[in-house]
């Protein structure tokens, strides 16, 4: 796949610094950072998909114990 990609004069000064430091294409960088991209946003989603089923167990255990409380109680 082939890809446009507009960048302000800053920016294209600092892919074309980095390319340069690196020795890499241009187009290497800008893969590089969209797959560094990508996993940020992937291992944040995950991270936060985990928070939430961590906070719905907690909430579950109370609400099972509070019902386990009235199973017991010689009904």
């Amino acid at each position: 796949m082939t890809a446009t990609v507009r960048l302000d004069e800053k920016l294209e000064t600092r892919l074309n610094n980095i390319a340069q430091m690196l020795h890499k294409k241009k187009s290497e960088i800008i893969r590089e950072a969209i797959e560094q991209y990508a996993n940020s946003v992937e291992k944040a989603k995950k991270s936060k998909l985990q928070r939430a089923i961590e906070k719905t167990k907690e909430i579950d255990k109370k609400e099972f114990k509070d019902f386990d409380g009235t199973t017991d109680d010689g009904m």
